[in-house]
């Protein structure tokens, strides 16, 4: 059943309440506007990785929407049709359906993972999109070690401690380079008869890992993570996986209980039931101005969009760098000065655990701890709310002194009913 009508704040709604629609909100200041977005909070992906390895605390790489965009309307809800002649967005918020009037509405809907039709990958895959899957591998990862603490077999034992990542770009060299970083503090406090040695596999489609940054720098990654142990698998594809087991292309079989996959995302799947024009992807289609092609008065940005850069040859990629800026210029085209989009990237960064990074700012090429140093900053300078910058800082600066913590919360969120045993 549908309720009464209600009205966007400003004339402005916003559908998603990702790091491009949070920011949309949050520039447009007192003039308002409604977001709709499923969680209350804007996750900063680019933290992901460590707060699944326990450096920093899960809640400090969110931000509250309320405190993010303090005189803008939040709707807990999921967007379910979308008529742009009568400017109506349909949102179900719990058991309701809202009927959301607007005059612009900004189409922020953000990215799935994008799964390929590969035997056993929907079954037996995990994927490391957004906080609940970081929390939970974190978890699934430690529950792995006391399984091979446990166990007599050693080719048993030697499964649970085998992690597989298909993908080897910033999500996956990032999370891949973080875990184990976990695992190896953890290994202290387990008896050393009991276990066999961590194997860590990186499996990618393309001739390189990091294939989006300058070749110098992706050896350097790739050597970093070969000494640490590292087994790299480059021009190789995940053929099929099972309980216990995953194969490779070239026919390799390797006995794991941890397939995280990270080849890639998919524009939010809803969009190609909205009527709107997209790609081969399913990217909206939008002009140069961030309007949706034909469609006056609706906007797309992010991930769920194709956007044009003027000054690049393609499409914008899918980053929080091109997602600010994105933001920036469509927050001065709703206030009426509409001009294109044009931004060229300032750099590129990525960690590679502990002390180790990669960077190019402005051309200029950084490694080691230097490159680990500048990707820290630029994160945390990115990060919206002075009071989440210091809590992050708090957590940096205790990771310095102490080794992660090892507890796994696996349970947490799913108490025992009472009366159970």
């Amino acid at each position: 059943m549908i309720v009464e009508p209600r009205h966007a704040r400003g004339g402005t709604l916003v559908l998603g309440g990702g790091f491009a629609g949070s920011y949309v909100a949050r520039l447009l200041g007192k003039r308002g506007a409604t977001i709709v977005s499923e969680e209350n909070f804007m996750l900063y992906t680019p933290m992901l990785p460590e707060a699944a390895s326990g450096s920093l605390e899960p809640r400090h790489v969110v931000v509250p929407l309320r405190m993010m965009c303090p005189h803008s309307e939040l709707l807990l809800g999921r967007l379910r049709a979308l008529d742009h002649e009568q400017r109506v967005a349909t949102i179900r918020v719990g058991a309701e359906t809202l009927a959301v009037q607007y005059r612009q509405a900004v189409l922020a809907l953000g990215s799935f993972p994008r799964a390929l039709p590969i035997p056993g990958l929907a079954e037996h895959g995990l994927s490391f999109k957004d906080l609940a899957d970081a929390i939970y591998l974190r978890n699934h990862v430690l529950q792995r070690l006391e399984a091979a603490a446990a166990e007599n077999d050693r080719q048993r034992a030697e499964a649970h401690l085998t992690f597989v990542f298909v993908g080897a770009g910033y999500a996956g060299v990032e999370a891949l380079a973080e875990l184990s970083d976990l695992v190896r503090d953890a290994l202290r406090y387990y008896p050393q008869f009991q276990r066999p040695r961590p194997r860590w596999v990186l499996v990618d489609a393309a001739p390189k890992i990091l294939p989006e940054i300058p070749t110098r720098l992706g050896e350097y990654a790739a050597k970093q993570l070969t000494k640490r142990g590292v087994e790299i698998h480059t021009s190789t594809t995940l053929a099929s996986a099972g309980p216990g087991t995953v194969t490779l292309s070239g026919g390799l079989r390797i006995a794991t209980h941890t397939l995280v996959w990270t080849a890639g995302v998919m524009p939010n799947p809803i969009l190609r039931e909205l009527g709107l024009p997209v790609d081969e992807r399913g990217a909206v289609r939008v002009d140069s101005l961030l309007r949706v092609e034909g469609h006056e008065g609706l906007w797309a940005l992010g991930d769920c969009a194709r956007v044009p850069n003027e000054l690049t040859p393609g499409p914008d990629p899918p980053t929080s760098q091109h997602a600010l800026r994105q933001a920036r210029r469509l927050t001065k085209n709703l206030s009426g000065d509409p001009e294109p989009y044009r931004f060229r990237m300032l750099g590129q960064v990525a960690t590679l655990g502990r002390y180790k990074g990669i960077a190019l700012v402005f051309g200029l090429p950084l490694r080691g701890f230097v490159g680990w140093f500048v990707t820290r900053t630029y994160h945390l300078y990115q990060l919206p709310l002075f009071s989440r910058k210091l809590r992050v800082v708090a957590d940096w600066t205790v990771s310095l002194l102490f080794r992660r913590d090892i507890a796994e919360l696996g349970r947490l969120g799913h108490p025992r009913r009472l009366g159970d045993d």
